[in-house]
């Protein structure tokens, strides 16, 4: 978690622990099921269902853009904190400019080439090198020092590594659950496998080992597809722990359920950095 001195939490606030950590272990998602005969589908509905998802994420990237809601529950020893997300993200780049509203307070944030920058609340400010108004933490360099060079995502905000589960959708273990509306969008809904070994990206076999000794092979996780097959929700619910010798002085367990939703595709996301001049370097503070 990244800290400022007087107690402002810059780097988890909520949507981190469930977008950028990697220690989750799924515990299914919730909403409802169908119980046993969703999974007992006609040969020709099974294919139907798995050709629609194994595309799924390609055809929602070949929007480039859109935006973009998060919804986040945490429950830690016994006290729960929710936050929410609002804004605009390209699904090509991963940049992303957003509104993050959590314990209380809301906080700007921009993602622009592996950056977030969050806009200081007021009262913080002067906790800040130099009284900037903004800081900024660089995600690679943030994950080499949590993680010892792993690879490893670091618990700072990107919507990005979000929107990259849908990455890992494999055309296995895949049930509809039926039709339902997504923001207003009538959609199907499926529950399929996340494999986790795309999650790590390709070639880094260390964070996939990484990821599959916290996670399994497997997660679970809900799509709800439009017409045009782009992926309008997706829900997780995880269990995640801390990994061996990192949870020292935090909780050894964290409970999340997610919510994203997709919609105006195609939105132009004018995301630039800030100036310089109003950006504190606070990368090398950022830790678990």
């Amino acid at each position: 978690m990244f800290e400022l001195r007087a107690g402002l939490k810059a780097g988890a606030i909520g949507v981190a622990g469930a977008v950028a950590c990697t220690a989750l272990v799924a515990y299914g998602s919730d909403g409802p099921d169908t119980g046993g005969k969703a999974g007992k589908k006609s040969p020709g509905a099974q294919e139907e269902g798995t050709a629609a998802v194994r595309t799924a994420y390609d055809r929602t990237a070949e929007a480039e853009t859109a935006r973009m809601t998060l919804r986040t529950r945490t429950s830690a020893e016994g006290r729960t904190a929710s936050a929410d997300g609002e804004g605009v993200i390209d699904l090509a780049d991963g940049d992303s400019e957003m509104t993050l509203t959590a314990e209380g307070q809301k906080i700007e944030q921009r993602v622009v080439d592996g950056t977030v920058y969050q806009k200081v609340p007021e009262a913080q400010q002067a906790n800040v090198p130099g009284n900037k108004p903004r800081i900024k933490i660089g995600l690679k360099k943030a994950a080499q020092r949590n993680d010892g060079g792993s690879g490893g995502a670091a618990q700072v905000n990107d919507p990005a590594e979000a929107a990259g589960f849908a990455k890992g959708v494999t055309d296995k273990d895949v049930r509809k659950i039926g039709t339902e509306e997504a923001g207003g969008t009538s959609t199907t809904r499926y529950r399929v496998t996340i494999d986790v070994d795309k999650l790590a990206g390709p070639g880094d076999r260390a964070k996939a080992e990484q990821l599959k000794k916290q996670l399994g092979p497997t997660l679970p996780m809900d799509v709800w597809l439009d017409d045009d097959g782009r992926i309008r929700r997706q829900q997780m619910g995880m269990s995640m722990k801390a990994p061996d010798g990192s949870g020292a002085g935090g909780p050894q367990k964290v409970d999340v359920r997610t919510v994203i939703e997709y919609s105006d595709f195609g939105t132009e996301p004018e995301v630039e950095p800030p100036a310089a001049g109003q950006t504190a370097d606070m990368t090398g503070r950022a830790q678990r």
